[in-house]
């Protein structure tokens, strides 16, 4: 039984095999027949080409084409011994379309792709080497930097590349000084790569031992902006802070002076610490905003410190009735530092309030007078969001007459 299903397929193969060999055999006589049309066709037509539908003579060939020393002589050094050593060659190709002849050369090699037309071949070279002359005095393409991939180097790239541009000055300054007092000695040249969330973890637990909550804070922070930027620059794909234990320190926004307070700071204070503290106390502008401080009519106008990403913005807070003793239009705004502000208020309470309480008590009063809070956050500069900015602009008569509240 076994046998003669064998027998069966055997013959069924034989039958295929024989069907292929007449099929190969039909296949040759027609190969045959179309060879032997085109070579009458070749000895017969006028321009030895080939005949289309159109009765075109058609003929596209290509070959290798070698330059004479006199050609080569005239390329640029770089392409003179490559040509001339036959490392490579250029292609040429001829092409007839009726009564027209066209020659192209042709070069593609380490990224350049040049090609030169022509009517003849003379014609061509020439074109061809002043475009290798051309491509030599092309202006480099710029090459992107290489990104550091150790921890030292890539911070101090994301600092001098990007976070400059990001945040305030002082800002900028600050973060500086902790990267390279606390970062870089801790994480130093380590790759990246290896930097484990253990590795982190100790670093953060060790400032918190030594009672620096918020400067675990602000560690934490400045790794987290940084690990996210090096992800973005795909050098790594984890942020290896995200399972880091970290307890968010709660930043202390100052303790607002009584008004007895209030009026020992004005008695006490010598000119021209005394205006400068009358406006800080009656403005809610920040120490480091004194220096922009302008007097224009009834409004008070400084530049907003706390807008990210170097926007320009400048606060408008009217002369209140609280401020109208200390300043008048004639007032001129002597320039001190914060450092210098911060002396001259820390010698009156002698530690017990700090120059940021002037801001904290302008708020508190501003609620306490029933001021709106349309009003208040312009005064203060505190952002209405995205969607809040854009679409509010608040007239100096409304600021002005919001500010005639504060009256205590």
């Amino acid at each position: 039984m076994e046998n003669q299903f064998i027998l069966s397929q055997l013959t069924s193969i034989a039958a295929a095999t024989s069907e292929i060999e007449r099929q190969n055999s039909s296949v040759k006589n027609a190969l045959c027949v179309l060879l032997g049309y085109i070579k009458a066709d070749n000895q017969f037509s006028p321009q030895g080409g080939s005949l289309s539908q159109d009765n075109l003579i058609v003929s596209d060939t290509t070959d290798i084409l070698e330059f004479t020393e006199k050609e080569l002589s005239k390329m640029p050094k770089e392409f003179r011994k490559i040509f001339k050593t036959n490392d490579v060659r250029a292609h040429v190709r001829k092409r007839i379309r009726g009564n027209s002849v066209n020659f192209e050369i042709r070069y593609r090699r380490k990224g350049l792709n040049i090609s030169a037309n022509a009517p003849t071949l003379e014609a061509a070279k020439t074109k061809f080497i002043q475009k290798l002359q051309e491509s030599q005095n092309r202006p480099a393409l710029p090459v992107a930097p290489n990104v550091p991939t150790t921890f030292d180097k890539f911070a101090m790239y994301y600092f001098e590349t990007f976070r400059i541009r990001k945040v305030q000055p002082n800002t900028y300054k600050k973060d500086l000084i902790r990267l390279r007092v606390q970062l870089i000695p801790y994480f130093g040249n380590l790759p990246l790569k290896e930097i484990t969330p253990q590795y982190c973890q100790m670093l953060i637990d060790s400032i918190v031992a030594e009672g620096k909550h918020k400067t675990a804070s602000e560690v934490f922070s400045l790794l987290n902006q940084t690990f996210k930027m090096a992800i973005r620059h795909n050098l790594i794909q984890h942020n290896p802070l995200d399972i880091v234990y970290h307890e968010k320190h709660e930043s202390k926004h100052g303790k607002a002076l009584t008004v007895d307070e209030e009026k020992y700071l004005l008695d006490t204070a010598e000119e021209p610490f005394r205006t400068l503290f009358a406006i800080g106390l009656y403005t809610g502008i920040r120490p480091n905003e004194y220096a922009t401080v302008q007097i224009v009519g009834e409004m008070i106008y400084a530049r907003n410190s706390k807008r990210k990403g170097g926007k320009e913005e400048t606060k408008r807070i009217p002369i209140t009735p609280m401020l109208r003793p200390y300043i008048t239009e004639e007032t001129v705004i002597v320039k001190k530092s914060p450092d210098q502000l911060r002396d001259a208020f820390n010698a009156i309470f002698n530690g017990n309030h700090k120059l940021y309480d002037l801001r904290t008590t302008f708020y508190t009063r501003c609620k306490m007078c029933d001021i709106a809070e349309a009003a208040r956050d312009e005064y203060m500069g505190h952002s209405s969001g995205i969607l809040g900015n854009s679409y509010t602009d608040l007239p100096d008569d409304y600021l002005i007459k919001e500010g005639q509240k504060l009256n205590y």
